[in-house]
């Protein structure tokens, strides 16, 4: 089922997040959640994440779509970023990789190598910006079955794992963005 993506004014977005009981996890309740998410982050072409907030649930649960694996999305991302497309032209993937779940993920390390990298958020559309955020990062957390798992990334993953907990913690990345601006899909 598709959940309203909620916007920047709703309360849950501005909470820290309650940790999962792992006896919950393969519980048909959460088991629910993460479809919904899953479902929501599809419904988005431009989306890359997505935070349980994010559907109304204050939970330490993050869902990172598999198209930040095909490289043709990335590139064509990367181009509309950099103003070279617009906005409603980003490529679908040819291929489908699976989305990648994280619950109760705690950041393990950060680079200290950090840069102003552009960012923007499915709960504060149409804005973007630039973010001051670390290249690398290693986050632990546990996937749908339970099972804890520990992921490192550059780039894009990275910074991806850096805004997703951000949501977790009630912070939106307009919070400390700069240069942001408004950029309305083309009708």
């Amino acid at each position: 089922m598709v959940k309203k993506i909620l916007q920047a004014k709703q309360k849950v977005l501005r909470k820290v997040a309650s940790e999962v009981p792992l006896a919950d996890i393969k519980k048909p309740e959460i088991q629910k959640i993460l479809a919904e998410m899953s479902a929501s982050l599809k419904s988005q072409e431009d989306g890359v994440a997505i935070a349980a907030p994010q559907i109304g649930y204050s939970l330490r649960i993050f869902v990172v779509s598999g198209k930040i694996f095909d490289k043709d999305f990335m590139t064509n991302r990367a181009e509309r970023f950099e103003g070279k497309r617009a906005v409603d032209d980003i490529a679908k993937p040819k291929k489908e990789f699976p989305d990648v779940v994280f619950i109760n993920p705690k950041i393990s390390r950060l680079s200290r190598e950090r840069d102003w990298v552009p960012e923007g958020c499915l709960s504060v559309r149409w804005l973007y910006g630039k973010t001051f955020r670390s290249k690398k990062a290693t986050v632990t957390a546990y996937d749908e079955n339970g099972k804890k798992f520990t992921r490192g990334a550059s780039g894009l993953l990275a910074q991806i794992f850096q805004h997703e907990t951000d949501h977790l913690n009630g912070i939106l990345f307009i919070d400390h963005a700069k240069d942001i601006r408004e950029e309305l899909p083309i009708k």
